[in-house]
């Protein structure tokens, strides 16, 4: 009885012994199941645990990007799948990295980018249709981006220039207005100045008409002084 109590004993303490030394690989595999359960947030915990054990273990910097990438988190994702294609040696492994790194591209509409990662792809593993066909979209959008960039372009360049032409047509209709406001202002000055000499010279005319009734009436005074003078001298 003491000797199967020992030995009990014994087991049990070699157990939490063996727990407690929890590899890399224990935690890949808590973290894959955890993933398959779509249990993300928590994978992620066991994958960066697995990095902690060995950090250069690419599984775990995959599994890890993937469980990132599943969170809505694609910059964070694409910085473990680019560390893990700078040390993953085997082509598969690298294929599929790189077929990840380029759906992140392409969902950003790096085109460009996400067609080199897909070729890159595509060196590693041939066969793989899915990315053969990624890459066919990718190249397609790119056109399609790039047609529409052209037309954007062009229809710059069209409301540039007719923004130009309403400038210039804003332009001569103003010298137009400018012009026949100074017509006017001209005009308005020459029928001032001729009424101005016109009032001049209905003064003069009247002054002249003033002056000759003066006259007229210094005339008749003389005239009739000289008549009552004779008069005079006939009386006497």
């Amino acid at each position: 009885m003491l000797q199967k109590t020992y030995i009990t004993l014994l087991f049990l303490l070699a157990a939490g012994s063996a727990f407690a030394q929890k590899t890399e690989r224990d935690y890949l595999r808590s973290g894959n199941k955890l993933y398959n359960d779509s249990l993300f947030i928590k994978a992620e915990v066991d994958y960066r645990k697995a990095l902690e054990m060995d950090p250069k273990s690419t599984d775990a910097m995959f599994n890890l990007g993937n469980s990132l990438l599943m969170q809505q988190k694609a910059k964070e994702a694409m910085e473990q799948f680019e560390s893990a294609s700078k040390v993953e040696k085997d082509k598969d492994k690298l294929a599929q990295i790189y077929h990840n790194m380029g759906v992140i591209l392409q969902s950003s509409k790096q085109y460009p980018q996400c067609i080199e990662a897909y070729k890159e792809s595509l060196r590693n593993n041939p066969k793989d249709d899915e990315t053969r066909y990624n890459l066919a979209l990718a190249q397609k959008l790119l056109k399609d981006q790039q047609q529409n960039q052209d037309q954007n372009q062009d229809q710059n360049q069209d409301q540039k220039q007719d923004q130009k032409d309403d400038k210039k047509d804003q332009n001569k209709d103003q010298q137009e207005q400018d012009k026949k406001d100074q017509q006017n202002q001209n005009q308005q000055q020459q029928q001032q100045q001729n009424k101005d000499e016109m009032s001049k010279e209905n003064a003069q005319q009247l002054l002249n008409a003033v002056m000759q009734d003066e006259k007229n009436v210094q005339d008749k005074v003389k005239k009739q002084l000289q008549i009552q003078g004779k008069k005079l001298d006939k009386d006497w």
